[in-house]
């Protein structure tokens, strides 16, 4: 049997207009202290952004959901927090901002395997 890990994880969220609140979800952050392991997976439905904002800066967005994704990867792309383990850059991702990409709240679970569980909750919970 395949021993099991706790794992953190928060949702991304698209809020193409700050001051109404709408917003979608656009990737997930996983983070399994265990094995020193944090990620990002992103994926953005441009149909649903332009619903809520018509205007939207569709590159703008995802180049804020990169940047999320380059902090994880830590090194070169990760700027300031490239020195900082993974719970650290997890943490500083998951701290409240008022910014078109927010992070939700921050859930638990277990899992045997933080990379496959990243794509499962993208799977579910984004695409």
């Amino acid at each position: 049997m395949n021993q099991r890990d706790v794992f953190e994880y928060a949702l991304l969220r698209v809020v193409p207009r700050v001051e109404r609140g709408e917003c979608f979800n656009a990737g997930v952050l996983v983070y399994c202290r265990a094995h020193s392991f944090v990620a990002a997976r992103t994926h953005l439905d441009e149909s649903k952004l332009f619903a809520l904002d018509p205007g939207a800066d569709v590159q703008g967005v995802r180049a804020a959901l990169r940047a999320v994704e380059g902090v994880c990867a830590g090194g070169e792309a990760a700027g300031q927090a490239a020195g900082d383990d993974a719970g650290r850059r997890f943490r500083w991702l998951i701290a409240p901002r008022s910014t078109v990409v927010q992070p939700g709240p921050v859930h638990t679970g277990l899992t045997a395997d933080p990379a496959a569980e990243t794509e499962r909750l993208l799977q579910l919970l984004v695409r």
